[in-house]
């Protein structure tokens, strides 16, 4: 400290000065920028248009975009401060390799050639699937593209999933098994044009929070809520639905019980647009009302106003988050949400969708073009013609293209415990917090004989136990695109430099594939994403996800186009899919699936009474691998909790804010922060997940979908106490 400081004299005037700016209005100088760089947010998937303010080469600030056809300006609080990420104290800047005594700075070809040699090294001993690679939702679309190809092609593993896998493949799976095909058939106009809408486990007024304000636009609708805790989308519902802990398949068979039995359905769309009605319409029988209600917990009037809304509907929004997905019985329960669209036509139309809301800000296009659970363009492995075509476009023997998917990530994690997967490349993620029952992966990735992290962050729980770190760029340090949950492509762009020696994602890649000696079959005069854009509009030409009229200009001056946006289509507008009633199915039409409820896996017992559930906080996001490091986001919400019904607090002699151990059959959560609240029914609890100091996946269960592989986060049997001094 100065001795004008110490005595006074200097106030940091200039630091602290306020000025008048033309955009921003009266604020901080250090704050307006030199440049404003339009881009995407990358958090979640609501995909906002929005501007990075640069000065001196760092980013100072943000802004929303108010042109954009998303979110008009509007940002919610993490992407209000999300310039702060891209400087915060746990960047991964540098290659690191561990030694004996602990990590070691290395140069980036070293880096590369070492990953290359060890993974060559495993796949030669143990054969080519020893290899297994983890992604994540928030690489740009170019990137998850060169991703696939690299694995797949060039290191020859089948052995690829991605962490989306934890939150949106049941939304994938079911509409797979509904439509033939992957996509959200909606638009977010859905949610300003809809006479009802009807949300199922989806909170968005605080995961999706500028969703729920579009919703909220719309005067004339009728929003019904079914959630098991009165969340804050529930507190703002015309009717809010109670039910029982992963009842929500019983009360959507209930729905179309008496939409059938009443007559509240579209039998010409159904006969024209569906299979499966017939098997149905005897399988919905025994979901009587009375029947729903008992499992429900619900009020007959309850289910029958629900049923009477959607069916008299001009035009019904059904929409669902993580309260369907994280489940084991997750892909059905989106089929039978389907159903219900289907059954009412309500599908195709201004207002009318079954829409899954997405997770990650690119959690779409890794579906659209990783080459994890589909070939990309939603191609299937099984199919020949579809590998054929492939290998057409890229110049390759078919025979190099897998006719099967390989493991998914919980089958990665499980092999890895078999001593089946040897090594392990983790890119973007951070299982260690976000993976259930940790125990078990922590076991797998002990086992593995070589694995690396790519991260635009470091130290992590996970990184700090990889063998090879590699430093990634993020958002604002590259360019590429994101596609929202309205099947929006977005573009995102570079603001500033990353730091140190980070490199971005496409970067790494080719620099692996020269490595590898694939790099000029399989990325032929790439140097950056616009190469991987443009052979990508060329693959996905003519499928169903069609970018081939995109072009980074026509998607900027649009604030974003939807797909498919075929070569050659007038200037973008808002698409629906399924408008004409064809789905990508063999005979054209949908199926109507019959899908019966069972009780969740672990049922509560005298030794563990509570039924645990798990949800998120609007500051945070995931594992706060980011928000951990935003000063301001951190501060609002610094630590996890456990929610609590007032009389179970009661009975177990606990008081707000007591410090509480959360116990399962398989570990425990220690001096958790109590909170004593109506918003959670009798015999349940609520634990927030974001945070690895207080880490609920300590007791979560390792069940999973048997058709998407999701996990079932949700429902875990606990008791909970009051924790030792």
């Amino acid at each position: 400290m100065s001795i004008a400081r110490f005595l006074g004299l200097d106030i940091l005037a200039e630091q602290y000065a306020y000025t008048s700016d033309s955009i921003t209005g009266y604020t901080s100088a250090a704050k307006i920028p030199d440049k404003w760089v339009s881009t995407t947010c990358g958090y979640c998937s609501v995909g906002c248009g929005m501007f990075i303010g640069v000065k001196d080469g760092r980013a100072v600030s943000v802004r929303g975009h108010d042109d954009h056809k998303t979110n008009f300006g509007k940002l919610c609080p993490k992407g209000l401060a999300e310039h702060y990420t891209l400087e915060a104290e746990n960047r991964a800047r540098y290659p690191l390799l561990r030694r004996k005594h602990g990590f070691e700075r290395i140069g980036w070809d070293d880096a590369l050639e070492i990953m290359v040699r060890k993974f060559r090294q495993v796949q030669d001993q143990y054969g080519p699937e020893s290899l297994g690679v983890i992604s994540t939702g928030q690489l740009v679309t170019e990137e998850f593209y060169t991703l696939g190809k690299l694995v797949q092609l060039g290191f020859g593993t089948r052995n690829y999933c991605g962490n989306t896998t934890l939150c949106m493949a049941t939304a994938v799976a079911g509409y797979k098994r509904s439509f033939g095909s992957d996509g959200p058939p909606g638009s977010y106009e859905d949610l300003e044009t809809a006479d009802v809408i009807f949300l199922i486990g989806a909170n968005i007024a605080e995961n999706h929070p500028i969703l729920f304000q579009r919703l909220e636009t719309n005067p004339d609708k009728m929003l019904i809520v079914a959630d098991p805790r009165v969340t804050k989308t529930a507190m703002r519902a015309d009717l809010f639905l109670p039910l029982k802990p992963r009842s929500d398949l019983a009360l959507v068979n209930g729905i179309a019980h008496i939409l059938v039995k009443i007559g509240l359905i579209d039998r010409d769309y159904i006969g024209h647009h569906t299979t499966g009605f017939a098997e149905f319409e005897t399988f919905i029988e025994k979901y009587t009302p009375e029947y729903a209600s008992q499992i429900t917990g619900l009020d007959l009037e309850q289910i029958y106003k629900t049923a009477l809304a959607i069916g008299h509907a001009k035009a019904a929004f059904l929409g669902w988050t993580m309260g369907v997905n994280h489940s084991s019985k997750g892909t059905e329960t989106v089929n039978a949400i389907i159903n219900l669209s289907l059954l009412t036509g309500n599908i195709g139309r201004a207002g009318a969708a079954p829409f899954s809301i997405t997770g990650q800000c690119n959690a779409m296009g890794t579906r659209e073009s990783g080459f994890t659970s589909s070939l990309p363009g939603y191609r299937k492995f099984e199919s020949e013609a579809d590998r054929n075509e492939l290998a057409a476009l890229w110049n390759i023997d078919a025979a190099r293209i897998p006719a099967t998917r390989g493991l998914a990530y919980p089958d990665i994690i499980e092999a890895a415990v078999a001593h089946k997967i040897r090594a392990l490349w983790v890119l973007g993620t951070n299982p260690i917090v976000s993976y259930p029952n940790i125990d078990v992966l922590r076991q797998a990735l002990y086992d593995l004989e070589f694995f690396v992290v790519q991260d635009g962050f470091h130290p992590t729980p996970t990184s700090e136990l990889a063998d090879l770190v590699l430093p990634a760029a993020i958002w604002g340090e590259k360019e590429g695109t994101y596609t929202n949950s309205e099947r929006r492509v977005n573009k995102a762009n570079k603001a500033v430099e990353p730091p140190c020696e980070a490199r971005s994602d496409m970067h790494v890649f080719l620099g692996l594939a020269e490595k590898l000696g694939c790099r000029d079959e399989l990325f032929p005069g790439w140097t950056g994403p616009r190469d991987a854009f443009e052979e990508w509009k060329r693959v996905s030409a003519g499928r169903l996800c069609d970018y081939s009229g995109m072009s980074y200009e026509l998607i900027e001056e649009f604030g974003g186009v939807q797909w498919p946006y075929p070569a050659g289509s007038p200037a973008p507008s808002t698409t629906r899919l399924y408008s004409d009633g064809n789905f990508q199915t063999p005979d054209g039409k949908a199926k109507i699936w019959c899908v019966d409820w069972e009780p969740f896996p672990e049922q509560p017992d005298a030794g563990f009474p509570l039924i645990l559930n798990t949800g998120r906080t609007v500051e945070h996001w995931h594992t706060r691998t980011k928000t951990a490091n935003v000063p301001i986001l951190e501060q609002m919400s610094p630590r996890a909790w456990v929610e609590m019904n007032p009389r179970d607090a009661r009975r177990l002699g606990l008081r707000p804010q007591d410090k509480v151990d959360v116990t399962s059959r398989r570990g425990a959560v220690h001096r958790v922060e109590l909170r004593i609240t109506e918003t959670v029914a009798p015999g349940q609890g609520l634990h927030a997940f974001h945070f690895v100091e207080w880490n609920v996946n300590q007791v979560t269960q390792s069940a999973f979908d048997p058709i998407s592989r999701e996990p079932n986060y949700k429902q875990c049997a606990v008791r909970v106490a009051k924790s030792g001094v």
